[in-house]
């Protein structure tokens, strides 16, 4: 069974560079185009435009890459003293 995700989700994924957080921007459920790149989602096959907490760069997952995750605030650098 999928997961199904609401806008303002918290979630993760894995990249090549590790697990990474952000939050649900959108449902996507039609063909349509997201940072240049063709998306092929459909009320079937739904995906889901995501916002990265850390980058703040946009992409697009389908629900099977995407766990929820909590609310942990924004990620931010500390500064040592």
């Amino acid at each position: 069974m999928t997961s199904t995700f609401s806008i303002g989700d918290h979630v993760e994924w894995n990249t090549p560079q590790g697990k990474t957080r952000g939050k649900i921007e959108k449902k996507l459920t039609r063909r349509t185009q997201i940072e240049g790149h063709e998306v092929a989602a459909s009320p079937d096959d739904p995906q889901y435009l995501v916002r990265s907490e850390k980058t703040g760069k946009r992409a697009v997952h389908k629900p099977a890459a995407l766990k929820k995750g909590k609310d942990q605030g924004p990620v931010t650098a500390e500064i040592m003293k």
